[in-house]
């Protein structure tokens, strides 16, 4: 009985072990970044937070200028966020995963354009052409690190079998 435990256990480990082989881990990450844009894991590719790109860079002691609204960065971040998926083959469709973290809109009082958000979101989940909805959160959030930023998104994408 001790000898097939002992069979038993170390099939497992040789199980495992082979399982962690093949879930290799690999980093997208541009050596000037401080963080990786992605990384894979077996089949799985987790997308690091994407805000929007400025609309006017920041330049000798002026802050980034951002453009004005939630939805126009929303728009600007789900266009990031397909490229990124698409350099790695894969596509909306394939999202599992979505956390946004949205900060209060001047414009609205200092509260969430869910709203904005939610009109750039449909436009890429949910419709005719592509109809798979990931499982999401959506938070308001005081700031992000780039400043005048109204949003970020962060996903987890799965290569399909």
């Amino acid at each position: 009985m001790r000898i097939s435990v002992i069979g038993a256990l170390c099939a497992l480990l040789v199980a495992f072990t082979s399982e962690s082989a093949a879930q290799a881990v690999r980093r997208i990450q541009p050596a000037t970044a401080a963080i990786a844009t992605a990384v894979w894991h077996g089949d799985t590719l987790y997308v690091s937070g994407q805000v929007p790109d400025p609309v006017k860079p920041a330049a000798q002691g002026s802050p980034a200028v951002y453009a004005p609204d939630t939805r126009t960065q929303a728009e600007n971040v789900f266009r990031k966020i397909e490229g990124i998926l698409k350099e790695q083959g894969l596509g909306m469709a394939d999202v599992v995963m979505m956390h946004v973290y949205l900060v209060g809109d001047p414009a609205m009082g200092g509260k969430m354009d869910f709203a904005g958000m939610m009109a750039v979101y449909t436009q890429h989940f949910g419709s005719a052409a592509q109809p798979n909805k990931p499982a999401r959160s959506t938070v308001q959030v005081a700031s992000l690190v780039a400043a005048g930023a109204l949003i970020e998104v962060e996903v987890i994408a799965v290569r399909p079998k």
